[in-house]
């Protein structure tokens, strides 16, 4: 008869090597991304081009039509943006006084990049984030170790990827700003404190802020990450407001760019007169605004204004009085002193969670809306 301690040593030694297979081929797992086959639309359609070419150089907003699956990886994203590009310089609206303005989050949603194809397909954003933390067990788990904020976990999808995003942001839209010679605005990207040191955008280890990077035409980064100043009430439990509340004040600040001195206002810190007032002190002339605005058809509903912002009390509108659309519109329109402005809206649909809105422009004391187009949309307009 076999000993009981000997049966029992010999299931532990079975049990111990069927966990250890398994941690190997979920290790494993982990590793694997493949990527599935996958059409773009790449069509894009003018909705305004206000005034005549000069020798002063234009706005050109780009309103992307984008999707998870854009973002599976960095070329597929780039082909979609440079054949927007190459359509505007089609109709001769890429110069080199050329300023192009991208959405905000267009970096931010990078942290879908190089997953597993299940994060892509899924219907809902709760179940790609649980894809993302499956199949990044260890970098998730420290994320969280360090994650703040009311939800840490939020944070910790963010933080998690920061150094990947970061550098894929930078190599990107420096590429794109090289490939076609312009200015470019691009967009936003959430990161934990970034900086830029010898010209490289790095994530630090502070609070997640949102923040934009403005590129040459050389693909060189003019100025420091620019923060978002009033973070938008949606995501407020886990992005910090950019004025210095990690010890380093970050004011607005103006670049110097072929067409005109460019301060950035992102979201909506285009509704506070307080924002242009430190651009107009730098001797501000034109203004890039790019915006996400989440909801679909949220664009004709009501207004859900800025809550939790003190500075939100002073808004001449209450939430819910007007709708989306004209609330956008009337308050960039009263706080901007007179300087050229674009708003540009993302567009697309990302998992649940629409992106609406249609970009405008005020210039030269009045505003321009162009046509609405269900697709993609370029918006442009002459200095």
């Amino acid at each position: 008869m076999v000993p009981q301690r000997f049966m029992r040593k010999l299931l532990a030694s079975a049990l111990a090597l069927v966990m250890i297979a398994a941690l190997c081929g979920y290790g494993f797992w982990t590793q694997q991304r493949p990527e599935g086959h996958y059409l773009s639309d790449l069509r894009i359609e003018l909705a305004l081009n206000q005034g005549s070419p000069g020798e002063r150089g234009n706005l050109l907003g780009i309103e992307p039509l984008l999707y998870p699956s854009d973002y599976q990886n960095l070329q597929r994203l780039r082909l979609k943006l440079a054949a927007y590009l190459q359509q505007a310089r089609e109709q001769g609206l890429v110069n080199p006084r050329t300023v192009v303005v991208l959405p905000e989050h267009i970096g931010t949603w990078l942290w879908a990049r190089g997953e597993k194809n299940e994060l892509y397909q899924v219907t809902q954003r709760r179940e790609a984030e649980q894809w993302l933390e499956l199949s990044n067990p260890l970098r998730y788990g420290l994320a969280m170790l360090w994650a703040t904020g009311d939800d840490r976990r939020a944070d910790a999808h963010l933080r998690m990827k920061a150094a990947q995003m970061a550098a894929d942001y930078q190599a990107l839209f420096s590429g794109l700003a090289k490939e076609f010679g312009v200015t470019l605005v691009a967009g936003s990207i959430v990161l934990p404190a970034p900086y830029v040191e010898n010209g490289v955008l790095h994530a630090g280890s502070g609070p997640l802020f949102n923040s934009s990077l403005v590129f040459a035409g050389d693909g060189s980064v003019l100025g420091q990450p620019q923060r978002q100043q009033f973070a938008d009430s949606e995501v407020r439990r886990y992005i910090q407001d950019g004025r210095g509340q990690d010890g380093r004040e970050q004011p607005l600040h103006v670049v110097s760019t072929p067409a005109g001195r460019l301060g950035v206002l992102i979201g909506s810190d285009s509704w506070y007169p307080e924002n242009y007032q430190q651009l107009a002190q730098q001797s501000a002339q034109l203004i890039a605004n790019p915006v996400f605005l989440s909801g679909k058809h949220s664009w004709d509903a009501p207004w859900r204004g800025n809550r939790h912002q003190d500075a939100a009390a002073e808004l001449p509108l209450q939430r819910g009085q007007v709708s989306e659309q004209q609330a956008w519109r009337q308050l960039t329109l009263a706080a901007n002193p007179g300087l050229t402005s674009i708003s540009v809206f993302m567009r697309g649909q990302f998992w649940e969670l629409g992106a609406d809105g249609q970009g405008f422009a005020n210039h030269a004391g009045g505003q321009l809306g162009g046509t609405s187009q269900h697709g993609a949309r370029l918006l442009n307009v002459w200095l």
